[in-house]
């Protein structure tokens, strides 16, 4: 097709979404600012590192078009284009706040996060998120999903929080691709060499039938220009991540005995009544399990009292204890979604707790001060199964991510505490929208966004060669301590084991939630503390912050 705009690379399509000759790319190629962490492990950089942010005008509107380059590390985003993307987002904010009204459009052609820079990404892709909530108060925040590479990981969950998405018919959306759930769950679950399987599943025909992307727009740069123009003008916006109830409704009429299909679902989605659910707090039970123990349970019940606590749903538990609401997401050996059965964040859990952190922040609306909400983060992942993907995993994670998002910026503290395992989807769901963040220094706990079998599947590496490679760029690697070397936590609380909780462990650790909530307090609703801690200033976002500056004085030349 000779005006195919799947066939632009990431440049060419930000420019074709423009007006004529209202073009101007911020911090391009010219500017030399690549990724610090590529070369140490034998990768060529890129001079833009795979995004483009360009400023211009559509029909006639302010718009600032953000083009993720697929052909580059297959769209993954690491942290100088990560950075590049919030830092646009947020003057893009700061011009909508006073008025000047402009109109962003994400070109989403992504895996997700950077592997190679696994634990940038999942920051990066969290404070995007932040933004993009803050900036739909204002203006549709518009994405576009051409083909090529998709809308894959972390950047599906984003896909999910903006305000409306076009799609082509030569996309695919999910949160994990059929490889990395064949690598986490067996070729029985999602056989990645069925390729019918995999578009009947995750290509355009469904999503947009089921509600996960919301138009379908011809190949051609007039009819996808159209498309973006028309929903920028028309303030489009789909209110994905607030159907919280439907889905909730929509899960209890799942009958997860039968086999699932393309159309089963379809005719299930078509046929459902929304209706209003709410769980009540967890309260004191029988005696739980060993498969169902965990550090998160652990830590929940030892900062609220509750022995063996209990809930209307096995996996989320959640309190409010001396004015904190505590929330978790733990083990159920006997569920029925048999993905979720070791902590992992599935559909239930990322719909429920959205129910839930919604509902706090219902409570305290009229309220002066607002109610500190601690997420006690112990996730090895999300859910890797069929039956996630067919429904949208993505979007019940975007769900519990934007519902905390919103939480702290309606003014509550938003604090992360982790005494267990953060990994991928789970930890963005789950703990990375915190304006604070803990950690227990315990070399049982692991923080990254893959584990390490599928990262070495996803980067054709070995897992020999994949450890080596993460003594060179600490965002590589899986434990606390190099996690710490990126400056994103509050506190690293040393001398606790995760699974031991004592009483000296357990007031150490309240403690410290409680300053970390002053200190929330004192600060912004935002997440720019990440930025300013002094390893991240000496080291660990030091290219971020370059990049922020250089946005910064690049945004009204």
């Amino acid at each position: 097709m000779n005006n195919s705009f799947v066939e632009l690379n990431g440049r060419e399509r930000a420019k074709a979404l423009l007006d004529p000759h209202t073009d101007r790319e911020l911090v391009g190629p010219f500017d030399d600012m690549i990724s610090p962490h590529l070369e140490p492990q034998g990768i060529v950089p890129e001079s833009d590192d795979g995004v483009i942010v360009m400023k211009g005008q559509i029909s006639g509107n302010d718009a600032v078009v953000i083009s993720i380059e697929g052909a580059f590390q297959g769209g993954g985003i690491g942290e100088v284009s990560g950075a590049k993307i919030v830092a646009a987002l947020e003057k893009a904010l700061e011009d909508n706040k006073q008025g000047k009204k402009i109109y962003p459009v994400f070109i989403l052609d992504t895996g997700g996060v950077r592997l190679q820079e696994a634990n940038y990404g999942l920051l990066s892709i969290s404070e995007m998120q932040n933004v993009i909530i803050a900036l739909k108060k204002y203006v549709p925040v518009i994405g576009l999903v051409p083909g090529r590479v998709g809308s894959f990981g972390g950047m599906s969950i984003t896909g999910a929080i903006l305000s409306y998405l076009i799609t082509t018919r030569k996309a695919r959306i999910a949160l994990n691709g059929p490889e990395v759930i064949e690598q986490e769950a067996g070729v029985r679950e999602f056989d990645s060499s069925d390729k019918n399987l995999i578009w009947n599943t995750l290509g355009t025909k469904q999503r947009v039938a089921t509600g996960l992307a919301d138009e379908v727009s011809g190949d051609s740069v007039d009819a996808i220009r159209n498309a973006v123009s028309n929903a920028i003008i028309e303030e489009k916006d789909a209110h994905r991540t607030e159907h919280v109830d439907f889905y909730l409704s929509l899960l209890d009429q799942l009958d997860l005995s039968a086999e699932a299909t393309p159309e089963s679902y379809r005719r299930l989605y078509k046929n459902v009544t929304a209706k209003k659910h709410s769980f009540p707090e967890a309260i004191e039970g029988k005696r739980v399990s060993n498969n169902d123990q965990s550090r998160g349970r652990l830590w929940f019940e030892s900062l609220t009292g509750i022995k063996n606590a209990t809930s209307d749903v096995p996996t989320v538990l959640h309190a409010t204890v001396d004015g904190i609401e505590y929330t978790a997401i733990v083990p159920d050996e006997g569920n029925s979604f048999p993905r979720v059965r070791h902590g992992e964040v599935g559909l239930e859990e990322g719909f429920a707790m959205a129910n839930i952190i919604n509902q706090v922040v219902e409570e305290d609306k009229d309220k002066n001060v607002k109610r500190p909400i601690v997420a006690v983060v112990d996730v090895p992942s999300q859910a890797y199964g069929y039956k996630e993907e067919l429904v949208g995993i993505h979007v019940a994670l975007a769900s519990s991510a934007a519902a905390y998002a919103k939480a702290r910026q309606a003014g509550h503290p938003v604090i992360g505490f982790i005494p267990g395992d953060a990994l991928s989807g789970g930890f963005l769901a789950h703990g990375l929208q915190s304006n604070r963040l803990i950690a227990l220094d315990d070399d049982s706990i692991t923080i990254q966004a893959m584990s390490k079998e599928s990262a070495a599947r996803i980067t054709l590496r070995t897992i020999d060669e994949l450890e080596e490679a993460t003594k060179n760029v600490p965002a590589m690697a899986y434990d606390v301590d190099n996690y710490n070397k990126l400056g994103a936590l509050y506190k690293l609380l040393p001398g606790i084991k995760s699974w031991k909780p004592t009483a000296a462990g357990v007031k150490t650790v309240a403690d410290t939630i409680k300053a970390a909530i002053k200190s929330a307090r004192e600060g912004e609703n935002n997440m720019h503390f990440r930025y300013e801690t002094p390893i991240a200033k000496e080291s660990g976002r030091k290219a971020t912050i370059k990049m922020r500056h250089a946005i910064a004085q690049q945004w009204d030349k």
